[in-house]
């Protein structure tokens, strides 16, 4: 399967939300018109970029990268990625590496002085991410808001 791995576009929410509701099934599906709003935010948003995993046409994968400045490591930026799904149907198939390969290359053309996630409490997954060159370093933390 070839696989390129690109920028989101417009074109590419409803793709986009397909997979997010695989990621989170119990979800309520995001309205249309709030989908268009999310995405013209994101679209404005500086250092922001949602890659997807294209396999000749179709929208397998996904993650959400974003570049944020930082004072330390000589004003070195940090590239935060969220969001990393690829659809049930090519998982361990390649499409997640590639995915994650993009997302270090785009922090390095920006200088970057590293990538870092918080993944979820999965062996597969922290096999995957250790797989993929990330090493796991300390305890996150989370809080959500109602």
């Amino acid at each position: 399967m070839k696989i390129d791995v690109r920028s989101a576009t417009e074109v590419d929410v409803p793709a986009l939300l397909a997979l997010y509701r695989e990621l989170n099934p119990d979800d309520a599906p995001l309205p249309q018109a709030s989908a268009d709003a999310v995405w013209a935010d994101i679209s404005r948003q500086l250092g922001r970029t949602i890659l997807v995993a294209d396999a000749g046409g179709t929208v397998v994968g996904t993650a959400d990268c974003i570049v944020v400045p930082n004072f330390t490591r000589g004003g070195r930026a940090i590239l935060f990625v969220e969001n990393v799904v690829v659809t049930g149907s090519v998982q361990r198939s390649g499409v997640g590496r590639r995915l994650m390969e993009a997302a270090v290359r785009l922090g390095e053309s920006v200088g970057c002085y590293k990538v870092q996630l918080l993944a979820a409490d999965d062996e597969y997954v922290h096999t995957f991410y250790t797989a993929c060159g990330f090493k796991a370093l300390a305890q996150g933390f989370r809080r959500y808001i109602p």
